[in-house]
């Protein structure tokens, strides 16, 4: 039986048993197999890896594993010296676009009160997820690991943390987004653009004291949600000031 000696970088870590964390070990084989197929079957994800070095040369995913081969894996966070670089991570999308799975609908609502384009449904199978990352080239962010290792998964992320906010701010964090903030440009129910409304061709949809009290709305392109600057809109501007003085 033929075998390798194998070590993860930084935060793959998280994905190992704990006998595996941060140390070499070794991982017998009978089949030829991808490095890409060895790696997933170990349980780290391709979308969470940047750069595999064997034997101290950079490979891509489609590098056939050999008997006795040292296999360095390196997550995006980490950096290396190592020249010529192969990076197995695709070209970071110049606008970044979210989808999220079943388990992250509060993340959802966020990152739409930010201003990013997050799609979120909550019966979204996880074939219709992998299909929408790959023809819309959305950032896939799950909670499972096996999702993200459908071959049809380019862009995608675990997300580590379970506290929503917490999440958001990990999000922010790992694609660099503080400076794309923009909020309140999205719809938190659908996701659609808002526009400018006039008071007067709604008034038939506002509770009788916003009639009286608040002048300026916005209207959800795609669904219609109206938008104003009531009591909520100071919380979740507390909230915002917070998330970015986390960055």
């Amino acid at each position: 039986m033929a075998s390798a000696n194998f070590c993860f970088h930084a935060e793959l870590n998280f994905f190992l048993p704990r006998s595996q964390r941060q140390v070499n070990f070794t991982h017998s084989f009978k089949e030829r197999t991808s490095i890409k197929d060895m790696i997933e079957s170990l349980g780290v994800p391709h979308p969470e890896v940047d750069l595999i070095l064997v034997n101290g040369e950079s490979v891509d995913f489609s590098y056939i594993v050999q008997d006795g081969d040292r296999i360095d894996v390196y997550p995006i966070s980490a950096t290396t010296s190592v020249t010529p670089l192969v990076s197995v991570r695709p070209q970071p999308l110049s606008i970044p676009r979210f989808v999220l799975d079943v388990h992250l609908g509060k993340l959802a609502s966020s990152l739409r009160m930010l201003g990013f384009d997050t799609l979120y449904r909550n019966d979204y199978a996880d074939e219709k997820l992998a299909e929408i990352s790959a023809c819309q080239n959305r950032i896939l962010l799950t909670r499972d690991k096996g999702l993200l290792m459908r071959s049809r998964v380019t862009y995608g992320y675990y997300v580590r943390k379970t506290d929503p906010d917490q999440q958001l701010v990990e999000v922010l964090r790992r694609f660099k987004l503080f400076k794309n903030v923009s909020p309140f440009q999205r719809c938190m129910r659908c996701n659609g653009l808002l526009d400018p409304v006039a008071k007067e061709s709604i008034l038939d949809q506002l509770p009788q004291r916003t009639k009286l009290e608040i002048d300026e709305f916005h209207r959800c392109r795609e669904c219609c949600q109206i938008y104003w600057r009531g009591a909520h809109y100071e919380r979740m501007q507390q909230f915002i000031q917070g998330v970015l003085s986390s960055q």
